[in-house]
């Protein structure tokens, strides 16, 4: 499975879920970084099978009118430490890629993972 964590959530997360064995970039490493449009994340993320990790509301519009990007994983945490964000995905993780395998639309809050069908 391969991830794009885009420019809302911190580099750290991808460099983790890099150790985690997958292949996992932040938009910091894309040609244009922070500035790459939301289409070019979604081409991307098509074009490589990428799960986009993001808070951004606009992704979850783009999935819901066009199934775009590929695969959507949405953080509805609000604002929090990046060490806590860390400490949702630790305890998380597996369940997300298990879940990512057979849906195109998960939700990550601070409580629970939401499957959107």
């Amino acid at each position: 499975m391969k991830f794009l964590v885009d420019a809302q959530l911190p580099k750290s997360l991808s460099f983790w879920i890099r150790e985690k064995g997958f292949d996992s970039i932040h938009t910091l490493e894309l040609p244009n970084k922070n500035s790459t449009t939301d289409d070019e994340i979604n081409q991307l993320s098509f074009k490589e099978g990428r799960v986009v990790i993001t808070k951004d509301s606009d992704f979850l519009q783009s999935f819901t009118l066009t199934q775009q990007p590929h695969k959507l994983l949405l953080i509805t945490t609000g604002n929090i430490l990046n060490n806590q964000l860390k400490q949702i995905f630790e305890r998380q993780f597996n369940e997300i890629v298990l879940l990512l395998e057979e849906n195109s639309f998960i939700e990550l809050t601070k409580e629970t993972i939401i499957v959107h069908k």
